[in-house]
């Protein structure tokens, strides 16, 4: 149980025993990503409830403040910060190795800020929309998508550090593991939002498929905080591509 511990530990800030504060078993946590994205998930979808039932369905945009702001919250805004680093980085325009000391840099700047804010009005408007349309129960299944997407990052992109964290985890994201863990996926995306959370999980997929490409053609690889924006810029994506499927509207 040590890896589950730890991957609950490192994608969340719920409490964990205290083995989980040790690096043991965290080269076989990242097969229990999509799981804790579901325990998040549900959790979000109860703050949503709870938000409901406090504020009513008059207030929805309130709500909707209430689920974004318990999501940022329950990650530690660990994900938020690598979505901020990226966009500084990327926003740059400069030499790879410039953007990538820009990245490592504590300090975030205005394309940052202006990243993290875009990326927060559109999570906030897409719940309230989604909340409207009795479909809040949906973005249960968002948080384990994305979460999915980054295993698929982690087996098939490289990651720049060779001896860093993250460089240990592939060994852990084995063909067995994507397959049990997209089904998982795909099965509670199903049971969510019906065919077509399952169409949504897909799109999520490939769209992560053409920024890990991007990165890998940009960066030479992935680092930790790009594993953040991943995870941030796909749960976005998946938010409005439900919307829209959910609103009877087109991709």
């Amino acid at each position: 149980m040590s890896a589950f511990w730890q991957a609950v530990g490192f994608l969340t800030r719920f409490p964990v025993p205290k083995r989980a504060q040790t690096l043991e078993g965290w080269e076989g946590s990242p097969k229990f990503y999509p799981l804790v994205g579901l325990l998040l998930g549900a959790a979000i979808w109860l703050a949503g409830c709870l938000g409901g039932w406090l504020f009513g369905q008059v207030s929805l945009p309130l709500v909707a403040v209430v689920v974004v702001a318990f999501w940022v919250y329950a990650t530690g805004a660990l994900h938020l910060d690598g979505w901020m680093d990226l966009a500084d980085g990327l926003g740059s325009q400069r030499s790879r190795e410039r953007t990538l000391e820009i990245m490592k840099d504590s300090r975030v700047g205005a394309m940052g800020v202006v990243a993290a804010i875009v990326l927060i009005l559109l999570k906030v408007a897409a719940v309230q929309q989604l909340a409207a349309a009795g479909a809040l129960a949906a973005i249960a299944v968002i948080p384990a998508m994305a979460r999915a997407a980054l295993l698929a990052a982690i087996r098939f992109f490289p990651y720049i550090q060779q001896q860093g964290l993250g460089s240990r985890l592939r060994a852990g994201v084995t063909p067995a593991v994507l397959l049990v863990n997209g089904l998982l996926v795909a099965a509670a995306s199903f049971g969510f939002a019906d065919w077509r959370g399952v169409v949504v999980f897909v799109f999520a997929l490939l769209a992560v498929w053409l920024f890990g490409s991007y990165i890998t053609r940009r960066l030479g690889g992935f680092t930790g905080d790009v594993y953040g924006a991943l995870i941030e810029g796909a749960e976005t994506l998946a938010l409005l591509a439900l919307l829209a499927l959910m609103t009877g509207r087109h991709l």
